[in-house]
C-alpha cells in the first residue's frame, strides 16, 4: 500500500508541476504547497527534503526561496517519487528490478509458486507509474 507520506509527496509535486507550467522555473514557498494541498508544513519541509537528496527537486534558501522541480514535469514520472519515498515498487524483495533480494523464507526461488504473478504485478504496475509523468498528472487535473 502506498504511504501517506508517499501520497503527499506525489501531490507536492504535481502542484510544484503546475505552479510551473508556462513559465521558467521558479522557487515555491513550501507554506503554499502545504496551504493548497493540506499538508502539514513540517511533515512536507521532510518530504521535500527527501526529495531533494534523490535529485527530484531543488531548494532555493533566502527571501524568495523555496522548491522548485529539479527537472522538467514531464521528465519526473510517478514511479520515480514513489521509489525515493516507500523504496521498490515490488510486493517482495525477489520481485523487485532495483532492489533484488532473496525471500528469506523461500527454498527454491525457481520453483516459488507466488513469484510469477508478483512479477507480472510489478510489471504491470511499473508500467503504469513510470509512464506517468508530473507533467501528464498536472495536465489532467487542469
Amino acid at each position: 500500500m502506498l504511504t501517506s507520506k508517499a501520497k503527499y509527496a506525489l501531490r507536492a509535486m504535481v502542484d510544484l508541476a503546475e505552479q510551473e507550467a508556462g513559465g521558467p522555473r521558479k522557487p515555491i514557498f513550501i507554506a503554499d504547497v502545504a496551504a493548497r494541498q493540506d499538508i502539514p508544513r513540517r511533515f512536507l519541509e521532510n518530504i521535500l527534503l527527501e526529495l531533494r537528496k534523490h535529485g527530484l527537486v531543488v531548494s532555493h534558501r533566502g527571501k524568495s526561496g523555496g522548491y522548485a522541480l529539479a527537472k522538467a514535469p514531464g521528465e519526473i514520472s510517478f514511479a520515480d517519487v514513489i521509489r525515493a519515498i516507500d523504496g521498490p515498487l515490488a510486493l517482495t524483495p525477489c520481485t523487485s528490478r532495483l532492489a533484488y533480494q532473496r525471500c528469506e523464507d523461500c527454498r527454491e526461488e525457481p520453483f516459488c509458486m507466488i513469484r510469477g504473478v508478483l512479477t507480472e504485478v510489478r510489471d504491470a504496475t511499473a508500467g503504469i507509474l513510470e509512464q506517468t509523468t508530473l507533467a501528464k498528472a498536472a495536465g489532467q487535473r487542469a
